[in-house]
């Protein structure tokens, strides 16, 4: 029998394969996260303190809205062709391979997001320190969004309203993320340093990575029964 790892390995491989067979579904994230942080320069202006002041809370929210756009269809496609009820009965722990599970959204859903923060954040005239704060705080926090995201998407399994109990329920959970990210941003843009702020965000990936799978696989198991 194949180990855990290798059976969370395997997890991870095919629901990457299923993104990549409809690509514009796994491009969506990423363009409107583009989108949205691209328009907001030209609504407000071309003052260069106004942008760099307004950047981080913009590419922040923009990452929040852009993760959130999948989390619905999670576990939505496996739990209507029967794949759920498999890994539910496979002799492993649901909790690992739920885990394999979050990590292909976040390669798909957040993994983007931090390879062109750096170009996006050229267009608010973030410095080269605001620039590397962005890139940590949202390696570090998108992981959160994707984790949390995957408790909320077990819990609204099979509801109609799924969709929207989702961000309801992802929202208010991750408010700190999106403090601690954007704040991080300022900080270094400011010449504070952005160490407290992502500490913190790290502080909060590590529980969530701990506990975050096996709550969803619970909920999972409760959705099928």
């Amino acid at each position: 029998m194949p180990s855990v790892l290798s059976a969370v390995r395997a997890v991870i491989a095919r629901d990457l394969q299923v993104v990549l067979r409809s690509k514009s579904d796994a491009a969506n994230s990423v363009l409107f996260f583009v989108l949205v942080v691209s328009l907001f320069p030209l609504g407000i202006g071309p003052e260069p303190a106004l942008l760099r002041a307004v950047a981080p809370g913009i590419v922040w929210v923009a990452a929040l809205l852009a993760s959130m756009l999948a989390l619905s269809r999670l576990f939505a496609s496996d739990f209507a062709d029967g794949t759920l009820e498999q890994l539910a009965l496979a002799p492993y722990p649901l909790g690992a391979l739920v885990a394999g599970k979050v990590v292909a959204h976040w390669l798909v859903t957040g993994f983007p997001l931090v390879l062109v923060a750096p170009l996006l954040g050229l267009q608010f005239g973030l410095g080269a320190e605001a620039e590397t704060a962005l890139v940590i705080s949202l390696a570090l926090g998108t992981p959160v969004l994707s984790l949390l995201g995957s408790v909320a998407a077990a819990l609204t399994l099979g509801l109609r309203t799924g969709g929207a109990l989702v961000s309801l329920i992802v929202l208010p959970l991750c408010a700190p993320v999106l403090i601690f990210g954007a704040g991080a941003v300022d900080a270094a843009a400011s010449g504070l340093g952005a160490g407290p702020h992502l500490s913190l965000l790290g502080a909060y990936l590590l529980p969530s990575a701990l506990f975050g799978p096996w709550v969803a696989a619970v909920a999972l198991r409760i959705a099928l029964e």
